[in-house]
């Protein structure tokens, strides 16, 4: 699999055009993660039969109720014992403009951290014939639809600074950021994402990198790896994703090995620090969604 090679929702016609559209409705966020658009790119038949198998476990209301969850789950446990930085715009390098912009589009990274961490598992788990819905929540909110207020409209599509034009100056922040989240070259899309703000991500990582990398945050990570686990432990719905399955309705085994490989370096690999992450700095600019759901 070329993982540089990407199919950008502009370029997307036709059925393709039409799996992001679902998918940007289900994951309640306004554009398409790197994940769907390299698999797409490289596999769009995979995607088209993988996002049909995928999408029950997104839209109910028991995901609505393990979304809230874990973010609460990660910003209580860092509040006990860390004091996560505020930015309100006067404190700020930018414009009012700009800190709505920045709300906005951190507001979006909330939002799909949940949905980004169930998706991988599921996916590492179905790909490498590993138990999905052994014990199955039998209550009504478990297959009860999503319901439609809860993250509806308040994120902004990101916008994103490429890898060859993050400024200079940033330079000893983007080699900090990596050697934590364990980059050896990449960026993930958060930083990227900062570094249309160079002060502001200077001022922010400062701030920040202390509780990233206390035992607080790691306990945190830990309490929601052990949360996303339960999700998907007490799944209504199976996913039909195994190597079997996907041998039944045509794909090869090349195929199969390339998604496998795919999937468990992003459920096993440096984004198990990121997705966490997500929900802290949006809480810097108060732009998490809510923390509790009836």
């Amino acid at each position: 699999m070329d993982t540089t090679d990407q199919l950008h929702e502009i370029e997307a016609t036709d059925w393709q055009r039409g799996v992001y559209d679902d998918i940007k409705r289900t994951f309640r966020a306004p554009f398409i993660n790197w994940i769907f658009r390299t698999t797409m790119a490289n596999y769009p038949t995979f995607l088209r039969y993988a996002w049909g198998q995928l999408k029950p476990v997104f839209d109910t209301r028991g995901f609505a109720r393990f979304s809230v969850e874990y973010r609460d789950e990660i910003l209580s446990t860092v509040e006990e014992s860390a004091e996560l930085p505020t930015y309100r715009c006067e404190e700020l390098d930018v414009v009012p403009s700009e800190y709505r912009e920045l709300m906005g589009q951190l507001a979006t990274f909330d939002i799909v951290a949940p949905r980004l961490a169930v998706l991988f598992e599921v996916m590492d788990r179905a790909l490498h014939n590993n138990t999905i819905g052994e014990n199955p929540n039998t209550s009504r909110h478990a297959t009860a639809p999503f319901p439609d207020w809860l993250d509806a409209d308040r994120g902004l599509s990101p916008t994103m600074v490429g890898l060859d034009d993050i400024p200079s100056e940033l330079d000893d922040e983007i080699s900090r950021i990596q050697a934590f989240h364990g980059f050896d070259d990449g960026l993930p899309s958060i930083y990227r994402c900062l570094a249309q703000w160079p002060a502001l991500l200077k001022s922010m990582w400062s701030d920040i990198e202390p509780v990233l990398e206390s035992d607080t945050f790691e306990r945190a990570c830990g309490e929601a790896n052990e949360r996303i686990q339960g999700y998907v432990e007490t799944l209504p719905y199976w996913p039909q994703l195994t190597p079997e399955a996907l041998s039944q309705v045509g794909f090869d085994e090349p195929t199969i090995e390339d998604v496998q490989g795919l999937f468990h370096e992003f459920n096993r690999g440096a984004v198990a620090t990121v997705i966490p992450a997500l929900p802290l700095y949006a809480e810097t600019v108060n732009s998490t969604g809510i923390r509790h759901i009836p």
